[in-house]
């Protein structure tokens, strides 16, 4: 009872600083609105409305208008405040056409916490005991697997082949290429899309092959604004840096822009690229100069039957940041889906992360229950408690667990902005007590980003972090495949090499009082 009430206690503590970040955002929401309001003398139409915010977030003439700002440093800063401050209003006033998406959200998000208050699941709830030594019996049956795998998710495997792009060398070389070939189509959907001197690469050859098939990008708004605030120390000093990504895309290309609203702070933290409805690229990776020069991270290359699961996807999700919302996305539901994707390869699954259907949390909570070998994950927040939680109950049946984590103090380092410190903090805490417990912790030497696991050989990789809000908020997607000849390549190229890379921790992370400040709030986020 007394660890029960300290649950409590502790959950209040982390919604009360989670109430208090998102009184700095709306705030300062609400006083724009007003000079909004002011600035228009009217009532102001939705289409009035998203003329001015195309102003705030599109026009560079306009922000060289705002008093203070002489510099032209200070003129981009202020522009992307402009941007943020917009987009969070204007993300709110959008609900007026996505109201039943939104209800839906704000629903989900009530029930779940309430929910989450309740598991009494937390992982410093074990007592302390020696380690069960490592099993030496097969791994589940994996064909009875799948068979459970219908039946959480309510679907069945599609199919398709899967490359494995690890690195921004890698990944970068092999789309560009791809987008030069592309014929039809280029559909690429992305959390951030900065821009960095990568990014505005990227952007260029977008802008080019506009003019020569169908280009649309779809951005998460949240994710590419607060992005773009902050400059890179290691960009070349004569890039010039475009205050609007938006614009930057449209300016003098025939791309189509479409940038996703965040009511309630929901996010589509997904990354695909699809070209010419036939090939398509899923993972980790957004479109800036870390993922291409700096971090470890992993995307794939897939064809086959799977790639129409991803298009129609996109397609839903263009559907749905249109300008009219829910009602757009309800047409799109109404047409009949198209299949193109050549008719080739093994057993891929494709799982989703969406407001009320969380199939990445429920397939893999229930792959680390089954799970009777080994558990192999690499990830680089980890911050959920149920996860931490059914790890050590496997590494107490005798299943082999080891995780890879960033290196807390070469992170560090690399972090930008008190959230991902938070995580950081919130990594630190769970790596202690993985430690405790006999799971082995595996440091990577640098900033790794990859979301990939392997439960005894059925892999599961793609978008999602292990927190709280890829795991039931966000839109994410992964994929999945027990195929053995896949799965043994994860293993040799990421894994194996990564733990031979990686310092094995041996000792706990000194503790400060505010990680465990940061860690209550990382359970939240």
């Amino acid at each position: 009872m007394e660890k029960n009430l300290t649950k409590i206690k502790s959950r209040t503590i982390s919604w009360c600083f989670v109430l208090l970040l998102l009184l700095y955002i709306v705030i300062p929401a609400t006083a724009s609105a007003g000079f909004m309001k002011r600035e228009s003398d009217t009532n102001m139409t939705p289409e009035s409305i998203k003329e001015l915010e195309y102003r705030l977030a599109v026009d560079d003439g306009f922000s060289k208008k705002l008093e203070g700002i002489e510099a032209h440093g200070k003129q981009a800063a202020g522009s992307r405040k402009m941007q943020a401050v917009a987009h969070g209003v204007w993300s709110h006033i959008s609900i007026i056409t996505r109201p039943f998406t939104s209800f839906q959200r704000l629903l989900f998000m009530v029930v779940d916490t309430a929910a989450d208050a309740l598991r009494w699941t937390w992982p410093n709830s074990f007592k302390d005991g020696e380690v069960a030594p490592l099993a030496r019996h097969e791994g589940m049956d994996l064909v009875e697997w799948e068979r459970e795998l219908d039946e959480i998710t309510g679907t069945t495997s599609s199919k398709g082949t899967i490359r494995y792009l690890i690195d921004g060398e890698e990944f970068f070389s092999r789309l560009i290429k791809r987008m030069s070939e592309a014929v039809e189509s280029i559909h690429l959907r992305t959390y951030i899309f900065d821009n960095d001197e990568h990014a505005t690469k990227i952007g260029e050859i977008l802008k080019k092959r506009s003019h020569e098939v169908d280009t649309r990008v779809m951005l998460d708004g949240a994710g590419s604004i607060m992005a773009t605030m902050g400059d890179s120390e290691n960009m070349p000093a004569d890039h010039k840096v475009p205050n609007s990504v938006r614009a930057f895309l449209k300016e003098g290309s025939k791309i189509r822009v479409r940038q996703r609203t965040n009511p309630f702070f929901f996010f589509d933290h997904s990354k695909t690229t699809i070209l010419d409805r036939k090939i398509a690229f899923i993972g980790g990776m957004n479109i800036g100069r870390e993922y291409r020069y700096e971090w470890h991270d992993m995307m794939m290359e897939v064809e086959g039957p799977v790639v129409d699961i991803l298009q129609n996807d996109f397609n839903r999700a263009w559907a749905h940041a249109g300008f009219f919302g829910d009602f757009e996305k309800l047409i799109y539901k109404l047409k009949r889906k198209k299949k193109v994707a050549d008719d080739l390869g093994y057993p891929i699954r494709v799982l989703f992360t969406r407001p009320g259907d969380s199939q990445i949390y429920r397939t893999q909570i229930a792959a680390i229950r089954n799970a009777k070998k080994y558990i192999f994950i690499q990830n680089a927040y980890f911050s959920d408690d149920k996860f931490l939680y059914e790890l050590i109950r496997a590494r107490r049946r005798g299943v082999d667990v080891r995780v890879i984590l960033p290196d807390r103090e070469n992170w560090n380092k690399s972090l930008k902005g008190s959230l991902k410190k938070m995580m950081n903090s919130s990594n630190a805490l769970a790596a202690n007590t993985m430690l405790a417990n006999g799971i082995k912790v595996y440091l990577y030497p640098s900033m790794t980003h990859i979301k990939a696991a392997v439960y005894d050989g059925w892999a599961c990789l793609g978008s999602a972090n292990f927190d709280k809000a890829s795991l039931h908020m966000n839109e994410e997607i992964n994929i999945a495949t027990s195929y053995p000849p896949a799965v043994n390549e994860l293993v040799k190229r990421l894994f194996l090499p990564d733990f031979e890379k990686s310092r094995e921790l041996t000792s706990e992370y000194k503790i400060a009082a505010i990680d465990r400040i940061s860690e209550l709030i990382a359970d939240q986020l």
